[in-house]
């Protein structure tokens, strides 16, 4: 029945119009009535248009989360109260690459290190998680970043790769 219901999602539910459209709201609780039935997701979601996840056996999404138009993610741990915004990556695995003397198509994948996030976290547009990370409790993620160190609670980080611009309890930034 999994299966049925996975290629269903893909087929179909993944590609039914965002919430913002008439009927959103339908769109949306068919959505994530089936993907509750294939991943952990909590309750009160919004899960948009073009949703695509990689590993659904190390998926967990919580409550009052919104993820926006074709978000994708390998494998993560995502708290309560969480914004993902359009076109995001959360990886969990990459390539492996120590040998040179084996091209790197054939050396295989690193193995599945999800990504945790931790609760009110807002995530901006086109930013890349790589595997393993950490999003602290009530953290900001730039547009565009690619976060590729653990993120403290309440930071603001941004930047190719990320780094933090402040901290959202003060004003004060770091150097």
């Amino acid at each position: 029945m999994k299966r049925v219901l996975l290629f269903l999602y893909f087929l179909i539910f993944r590609n039914l119009p965002s919430s913002y459209f008439p009927m959103g709201r339908l769109f949306n609780s068919l959505r994530v009535g089936v993907l509750q039935k294939l991943v952990t997701v909590g309750r009160n979601n919004v899960i948009q248009k073009g949703f695509r996840f990689g590993m659904k056996d190390a998926l967990t999404i919580g409550d009052n989360c919104q993820i926006n138009e074709d978000v994708y993610i390998q494998s993560a741990i995502i708290g309560n109260y969480v914004l993902i915004a359009q076109n995001v990556s959360l990886l969990a695995v990459t390539h492996k690459f120590d040998s040179i003397d084996v091209p790197i198509i054939m050396q295989g994948s690193t193995k599945p290190d999800p990504v945790i996030i931790e609760d009110d976290v807002w995530i901006g547009r086109n930013v890349v998680v790589m595997p393993g990370i950490r999003l602290g409790k009530g953290s900001i993620i730039g547009t565009g970043a690619v976060v590729t160190k653990n993120v403290p609670p309440y930071a603001i980080v941004g930047g190719v790769p990320a780094k933090i611009i402040r901290y959202r309890n003060n004003n004060v930034t770091e150097q």
